[in-house]
């Protein structure tokens, strides 16, 4: 266990998604103007904090290993996979959810019917997978 709370490669890139999940309640509560904690729980939103700690530790591995270490290699594809899901397929599937719900209101209005509606905010824009990058970036630099 001693190990593991030494262990740079797991402590820093925590840190990175950490901040990151601290950024999405503070730029979340700027938005609504009054705290919101309701970011903790969820996906999306302002910085990726999965993207952070991925890049974090690809470039913590990087620094420390050289990138043309294989546990690079590995964590360059492991990053390159979380920011294509963030941006692409969770995306996709959360602007579907947008137009699932108008048609659970629709059916709602209209014949009565009772649905839930669906999560809708489970993907990144690119310009939250871009500063959740620059966090890790950042971190993995400098720590």
């Amino acid at each position: 266990m001693a190990g593991l709370l030494s262990n740079q490669y797991l402590l820093v890139p925590l840190l990175a998604w950490a901040l990151g999940q601290l950024l999405k309640i503070l730029t979340d509560s700027g938005q609504r103007r009054q705290l919101s904690l309701r970011r903790l729980g969820t996906s999306g939103g302002m910085p990726s904090s999965h993207t952070a700690l991925t890049v974090c530790l690809t470039t913590l591995l990087g620094r420390r290993l050289g990138t043309t270490s294989p546990v690079f290699a590995a964590a360059a594809v492991l990053t390159m996979v979380v920011v294509y899901d963030a941006t692409g397929v969770r995306r996709a599937a959360g602007q579907q959810s947008v137009i699932l719900n108008q048609m659970i209101d629709d059916l709602r209005q209209h014949l009565g019917l009772r649905y839930e509606r669906v999560r809708q905010l489970l993907g990144h824009t690119p310009y939250e997978v871009l500063a959740g990058a620059a966090l890790g970036l950042l971190l993995g630099m400098t720590l």
